[in-house]
């Protein structure tokens, strides 16, 4: 089965954060996909953490090569289509390339961004949630 994963999934699980074990465990067996903008929303939410001193420049290397290792499906999404969902649902761009993701592969997202997952269900996308 084929589960969209966003931005904040990822970080959550490289950043070892509180809920990695029940992401995990909703993933298994499951074929992660995202659009190919991953890499870059990683790296911004990086430069994020950075200014806000949440994040070391050592701690977020070690989270990359972890992130490499992470078996991705990584989607091109038409723009398009991309730029219509995100004037349709009100959401940045970044939101709209996971949601675009979503209906192309005919696959539920993952996500913690409260904003994403109110989007996505107006969009017709099936959540994940985690326990």
């Amino acid at each position: 089965m084929n589960i969209v994963v966003d931005t904040s999934v990822i970080v959550a699980v490289l950043l070892n954060e509180p809920v990695k074990a029940s992401l995990i465990e909703v993933t298994v067996n499951a074929t992660l996909c995202a659009p190919t903008s991953l890499h870059w929303e990683i790296g911004n939410a990086f430069s994020a953490m950075f200014k806000q001193k949440r994040l070391s420049l050592d701690d977020a290397q070690k989270a990359l090569r972890i992130y490499k290792q992470i078996p991705l499906n990584l989607v091109d999404v038409d723009l398009g289509k991309s730029v219509r969902i995100s004037s349709d649902q009100g959401v940045y761009a970044y939101d709209a390339y996971f949601i675009a993701c979503a209906h192309k592969l005919h696959a539920p997202i993952l996500s913690l961004d409260k904003g994403l997952k109110l989007a996505a269900t107006q969009a017709g996308i099936k959540l994940l949630e985690v326990t």
